[in-house]
């Protein structure tokens, strides 16, 4: 296949004025990686690069900033960790000194998911990793920093605390990675990455994975990273679902849902893996213990302790307990591929949650099914869910399509970049909340010129080269020419409904908690 037909095929994007964007991967063989990690990526089953993979291992090599805007389960983790591998391999510091690499993630769901791979396929290359998070005592993270770890990944909290002990070091950090920027941003991370960053030498190579693309997360890329190249996969301008991922609407009402759920769960196989998805913590337990007489459920959600969370977590993921009831804290971060059925049994605070949730099947290149129960308490939502099921080729009831007449003025409202999630740690307009899910609505504001991000200004000029007419992208913030220096330096080695009342405690300080 050709590079534009490879590139028309995977709805790939690239914009990098004034450079040539290097090739896609299209294999593994292609890389050029070392025989021990293409050894790894082998024996994990994989046949091919995903599309994310494919075009971002190229820049990263060549010493570049990055920017890679995609959908959760795209692989995004190996696109950013393996380019690393390479890098600690020609670098050779000594570890002991401080990390080679930083992975910077918001939950300590997903930072540990980045940790398990960083071991598991840097292993034969003696790559030493650890992983810092809250809600876990220190001892046993500054040990494993004592010892040395080429690549540390960690919640920006927790890597703040020991970093204001004294007790880890980023003036060796060559390359930093912020994954999930978009929502370590929601979350109210900022100032905590920004304190970061000041303590990684400015000398670095950069690259930022995000599921969406708004301005926030336009501001910080431009004020973190060095004339980026971006990859776009799909259409950034507008909120997407995975095509893989065939959803069921039910317009229904909260005495039916029950009733339906159950339908669900008795047509599914014994022991496939179920994410049942509710509004407020009290209905995941009270959920949970309904079901787990029949099904064996457990729930998860902001209240559960940090051993809690972890048994849970375990059980789920082996099959001994097959069905997950949880608030918006497993909407995001976790990875377990082989979820078959999603059910939103209270609908989410807006679309872009919902998209999230349902992302938790139909991963890595699996097909998956949603259920969502949508009720008209949530007839606000309507008309962007209807666009969403839409754009993925989905049927909408007409039931459905009789909600969006009367369903006011729409479910995106202005982004509010801090949660008001109490088990995220994150301080919103209204503090800390029963419900798990944010406070604030999804910004993805429609306007007559398409750029649903409002006012948001375009940073090059329209003359980019491999630019699509309308596509957003970053400023160049420093000189062309200092990818190229970089690689030079570093790269040249040897080769709804329910209970949503508030709660009456007040609100935590931001990013305190990693969930």
């Amino acid at each position: 296949m050709s590079v534009d037909a490879y590139r028309k095929k995977h709805e790939i994007t690239i914009i990098c004025p004034g450079r040539e964007a290097p090739s896609p991967f299209m294999s593994f063989q292609s890389t050029g990686f070392p025989s021990e990690i293409l050894r790894e990526v082998q024996q994990a089953g994989f046949k091919a690069p995903s599309p994310i993979q494919a075009q971002s291992w190229p820049i990263a090599l060549k010493g570049s900033d990055i920017v890679a805007v995609a959908k959760t389960g795209s692989g995004k983790t190996l696109g950013y960790l393996l380019p690393g591998f390479i890098l600690v391999k020609n670098l050779r510091h000594n570890s002991r000194d401080g990390p080679t690499v930083l992975v910077l993630s918001p939950t300590r769901e997903l930072a540990t998911q980045i940790q398990d791979e960083a071991i598991k396929f840097g292993r034969s290359s003696r790559i030493s990793s650890t992983c810092l998070y809250g809600g876990a005592p220190k001892g046993p993270q500054l040990r494993d920093l004592e010892r040395g770890a080429d690549i540390v990944v960690a919640t920006p909290g927790r890597l703040n605390d020991i970093l204001e002990m004294g007790k880890v070091s980023l003036r060796q950090v060559a390359y930093l990675v912020l994954d999930e920027a978009d929502r370590m941003l929601d979350m109210g991370f900022e100032p905590q990455i920004r304190k970061i960053v000041k303590q990684v030498q400015p000398k670095r190579q950069t690259l930022m994975f995000t599921a969406t693309w708004p301005r926030e997360v336009r501001k910080i890329a431009s004020d973190l990273l060095t004339n980026p190249v971006q990859v776009n996969i799909g259409n950034t301008d507008e909120l997407v679902a995975n095509k893989s991922i065939t959803q069921h609407v039910e317009v229904t009402t909260s005495f039916e849902k029950g009733r339906r759920l159950d339908q669900i769960l008795r047509q599914q196989e014994p022991g496939s893996k179920v994410i049942i998805f509710c509004s407020t913590k009290r209905m995941c337990d009270q959920l949970s213990r309904n079901l787990s007489r029949q099904y064996g459920a457990s729930a998860i959600h902001g209240d559960k302790s940090q051993a809690e969370r972890d048994s849970v977590l375990s059980e789920f993921r082996t099959g001994r307990c097959p069905i997950l009831v949880a608030t918006d804290v497993a909407a995001r971060g976790l990875d377990v591929k082989d979820i078959r059925v999603v059910v939103n049994y209270d609908f989410p605070t807006g679309v872009e949650d919902y998209v999230h949730r349902i992302g938790r099947t139909g991963r890595a290149g699996a097909t998956g099914i949603a259920y969502t129960f949508f009720c008209d308490q949530d007839s606000k939502y309507a008309s962007d869910l209807v666009k969403i099921l839409e754009g993925a080729n989905q049927n909408v009831s007409p039931e459905l399509r009789a909600m969006v007449g009367r369903g006011g003025y729409g479910g995106r409202g202005p982004r509010r970049w801090a949660s008001s999630n109490d088990s995220y740690g994150g301080q919103g307009a209204y503090g800390s909340q029963t419900r798990d899910g944010p406070s604030f609505q999804s910004s993805y504001n429609n306007s007559s010129s398409g750029n649903q991000y409002g006012g948001a200004p375009s940073f090059h000029s329209s003359s980019s080269n491999n630019q699509t007419s309308g596509a957003a992208s970053l400023p160049a913030s420093g000189g062309s020419g200092e990818g190229l220096s970089f690689h030079d330096r570093f790269y040249s080695g040897n080769s709804r409904g329910g209970d949503r009342a508030r709660s009456r405690s007040p609100p935590k300080a931001v990013g305190v908690s990693n969930w």
